[in-house]
Order: C-alpha cells, then sequence, then structure tokens
C-alpha cells in the first residue's frame, strides 16, 4: 500500500507504511477512519457476494411472511411488495421499495463481483474503474438492512392483530442483508483502489 494517504475529514497526510494485517488506520488529528489493510479482503468479499447472491434468488423464490385473522389468510412474497403498493395506489413508494430493497442491492452485488473477481484474479479488466465507481455510490443508497429492521419492527406490532408466519423468504433476506453488509464492510475503498493502480501500473 501507499505510504501517505490524505484524510478525507481534515486533509492530514497520514503515513500507514507500517499498518499491518487487520489493522485499521484512524486520523491522528481528526479521529476520522482511513482504512483497514485485510491481506485476504478479496477473498472474503467474493465469498460474501456469491452467498449474498445465493440468499436473494431464495428469498425471491419463496414466501417472505403470511398473514391470518378472522379466517382470512394472505401471503406476501419479497418481489410482490413493491407491487402491492403500486395496486393500492402508492406508485411512487412501491418504486422506491422496489429499487432500495431489491434493484440496487442487485447492482451493487454485481458490482462487487465485477470489481472484486478480476482483482483477486489480477486482471486487468477494462470496466474495473467504471465499476468500482459505480459500487462505491451506490452502496450508501441500499437499504437492506433498514428494511430487515422496519419488518421486525412490524411484526411485533402485527402480532397482536393477526397470526404471522415467517415464511423461507424472510429468513433468507435476513441472511442475505448480513452477507450483503459483512462484503460492504470488508472492501475497503483506499486498499480497492490500490489494488486498481497496482494492475494499471503493471501493465
Amino acid at each position: 500500500m501507499s505510504e501517505l494517504i490524505a484524510c478525507h475529514g481534515c486533509d492530514l497526510l497520514v503515513d500507514i507504511s507500517d499498518l499491518e494485517d487487520n489493522c485499521r488506520a484512524n486520523c491522528p488529528r481528526c479521529g476520522h477512519y482511513l482504512t483497514r489493510f485485510q491481506h485476504d479482503a478479496m477473498n472474503r468479499v467474493l465469498a460474501y457476494t456469491i452467498a449474498a447472491i445465493i440468499l436473494l434468488a431464495l428469498a425471491c423464490s419463496f414466501p417472505f411472511l403470511s398473514f391470518s385473522a378472522g379466517g382470512i389468510e394472505s401471503v406476501m412474497t419479497l418481489p410482490g411488495a413493491p407491487g402491492s403498493l403500486i395496486l393500492y395506489g402508492m406508485p411512487t413508494l412501491g418504486a422506491l421499495v422496489a429499487a432500495f430493497i431489491i434493484i440496487i442491492p442487485v447492482m451493487v452485488i454485481l458490482l462487487m463481483v465485477l470489481v472484486s473477481a478480476p482483482l483477486l484474479l489480477g486482471l486487468r479488466a477494462p470496466w474495473l474503474r467504471i465499476a468500482a465507481r459505480g459500487l462505491f455510490t451506490l452502496q450508501t443508497w441500499s437499504m437492506v438492512e433498514v428494511f430487515i429492521i422496519a419488518v421486525i419492527v412490524s411484526l411485533v406490532k402485527i402480532a397482536s392483530l393477526a397470526t404471522v408466519v415467517l415464511g423461507i423468504s424472510f429468513w433468507a433476506y435476513a441472511a442475505f442483508s448480513i452477507c450483503f453488509t459483512l462484503a460492504l464492510a470488508t472492501l475497503d475503498r483506499y486498499q480497492c483502489w490500490e489494488m486498481i493502480e497496482a494492475l494499471d501500473t503493471a501493465k
């Protein structure tokens, strides 16, 4: 890794040449997080991403929740949740829900594969820089963990009004949110760009 890194908080140049494996660097002046070096970071990112892809496919293939009250039962699926909002006259909200819990996460995990696989294999892919920029831009717009927390909070209130059964999709999406979050947390922005620069200078 390069010896100097500029702090995004106060622009101080910090020497990280002696940063060891699994150690993180913070700015000594403002305390801003700088980077964390992990020698096997890309292995972990790719493993978490592949697991996330499988779990998201399961989450979209089975019932998410089922409600029953007064002899009436309703089953909800993950892809059908935004569609239900659109049918009830809330197209904007439905589109936002679909974007934040399905579309953007899918784009993020695909970009993680496009970034981590070439870096892990040492391949200079022409799309690498564009994919990295898109990944670091879109990751802040993913609301996977927010959605699963909101569902759990809602279940606490609904449980007193109806019988709720958690489907396979719920548990798959919960596991997906864990793998998805771990993949993003493991992918260090500074280390990623350093690896991209090293590939460019090697050719």
